[in-house]
């Protein structure tokens, strides 16, 4: 993937290289400015696949024969490139935990040339993953603890959409997918049953539904709405249960519905069950759902088990554009001195935070819940036993004392002087880290509308500096 840059990378890098700066040490930030759906909160993801691209970075012979062919780079620049590999730091946002706009995700310190040069993957991972695992977390938490299954592979932008699409929606608590390469690949449990074709290669129903109960008893779940759910659906499925199923003592299977009003069928369907004697058979639908419309049907009574959602998840239709941007912050001089930059903007949202920083979020020690993030200086360091004093940095005005309270840096080393040093959790535990994470924000934050407002502090040093460049730039 070493090729999947932006062009303009390749052309400042081998500027650096002219301009005698290829080994000026440079800090990188990846952040966003705003929370899909108007949302409280995002998730970190995609830091596994950040590092499967950094372990195999290189370019090949065909990679510099190709770019010898634009006659645009000098062969000092095809040369360097020729024993190309990362040797810089970066520091990053473990997978799962809540982030919020305008504070660093992923943080890079290496020479000028090699943080450029992987900008984009790095925008690419992060904005992906963090995307779906966002929308995948709104999803879950209107099922209210119900199943939810990641269904969208035949919906997705492109291969990579569905396969790393299924890994991020794990992550943000999906039981599965119907991805089998995901499974495969990372361990996102893969699984499915049939759709209306099976139903209709068959003469009837019934026999398609007796058949699937005769090659798989203990995973019999039966699409009840090829015809019609409640005429003949539910009742040949009940009757296959009770002729396959119920002689050889298995309690356990489900219909699904893929069309209807959910919220009527599943209800009617339920009592048919219960009636039949099959109270543990669940029920699991599909078709085009989201947060809004899961959170519409169990207001309204459906008796729903289990959700497959697809095009909705896996492309995040409602806002299909995380938008985090990789700016630099700062570069070390002769004498290893950091030296903040500043990216201003009349866009007061576009001006960026300069330096070298590291970000603290606070948390209530009665509580436990999360009150604020600092983000400070990457050398100062908090004391939970004195009063915090924070801050609005918008509205400098708006201020709050916290005492008792404990601090935990978000950022963690991944690579140190090019070497991993990070230990790369299995995604289960990934998946468990994040929903005890989001479990850490107020209710009023994980709001779908109009959620509390989580705030962003700025030490007062790392203000005074950023203070001090947009008055230099005046």
């Amino acid at each position: 993937m070493s090729m999947l840059c932006d062009f303009y990378e390749l052309t400042m890098g081998n500027g650096y290289l002219q301009a005698g700066l290829k080994d000026r040490m440079t800090y990188f930030d990846v952040f966003f400015r705003d929370v899909p759906d108007k949302g409280g909160f995002a998730l970190a993801a995609g830091l596994d696949q950040i590092i499967e691209y950094i372990e195999d970075l290189h370019f090949s012979e065909e990679d510099i024969a190709y770019l010898r062919g634009r006659n645009l780079f000098s062969e000092e620049f095809l040369d360097y490139l020729k024993n190309f590999k990362f040797t810089g730091d970066l520091y990053a946002v473990p997978e799962g935990t809540p982030i919020f706009p305008r504070e660093p995700i992923v943080t890079v310190r290496a020479p000028a040339i090699q943080a450029q040069i992987i900008e984009t993957f790095l925008l690419l991972a992060v904005n992906h993953q963090s995307l779906i695992a966002t929308k995948a977390n709104r999803i879950v938490r209107a099922a209210r603890g119900r199943t939810v299954l990641e269904f969208g592979s035949r919906r997705a932008q492109g291969t990579d959409g569905a396969i790393t699409g299924a890994r991020a929606a794990y992550i943000a608590g999906c039981k599965g997918t119907a991805c089998t390469i995901s499974d495969q690949l990372y361990g996102v449990p893969a699984g499915g049953t049939m759709a209306h074709a099976w139903v209709q290669m068959f003469d009837s129903q019934y026999e398609a539904f007796k058949t699937y109960c005769q090659l798989y008893p203990t995973n019999a779940t039966l699409l009840v709405d090829t015809y019609n759910t409640l005429k003949s659906g539910v009742p040949d499925a009940i009757r296959a249960f009770n002729e396959v199923l119920r002689p050889m003592g298995i309690q356990k299977c489900g219909i699904r519905l893929d069309s209807g009003d959910m919220a009527y069928l599943t209800r009617e369907a339920r009592k048919m069950l219960d009636d039949a004697g099959w109270p543990g058979c669940e029920i699991s639908v599909s078709n085009a759902l989201d947060e809004y419309l899961i959170q519409d049907l169990l207001l309204q009574g459906a008796q729903i088990d289990a959700f497959g959602v697809g095009e909705r998840m896996i492309t995040a239709r409602s806002e299909p554009v995380f938008g985090g941007v990789y700016k630099l912050a700062a570069v070390e001089d002769n004498q290893g001195n950091i030296i903040p930059k500043i990216k201003v903007s009349e866009n007061v949202s576009k001006i960026t935070i300069p330096h070298f920083k590291k970000t603290y979020r606070i948390f209530d020690r009665a509580t436990g819940k999360a009150e604020a993030d600092y983000i400070c200086l990457h050398d100062e360091e908090l004391d939970e036993t004195k009063p915090l004093e924070l801050f609005d940095p918008s509205a400098t005005w708006k201020r709050k004392t916290l005492t008792n309270f404990t601090a935990r840096v978000l950022q963690v080393p991944v690579y140190l002087g090019g070497k991993l040093v990070y230990q790369q959790p299995k995604l289960k535990d990934i998946q468990t880290y994040c929903a005890q994470q989001v479990d850490t924000l107020w209710d009023e934050v994980k709001r779908f509308d109009y959620p509390h407002k989580y705030y962003i502090d700025l030490s007062q040093k790392l203000w005074d500096i950023k203070q001090e460049l947009l008055n230099q730039r005046k």
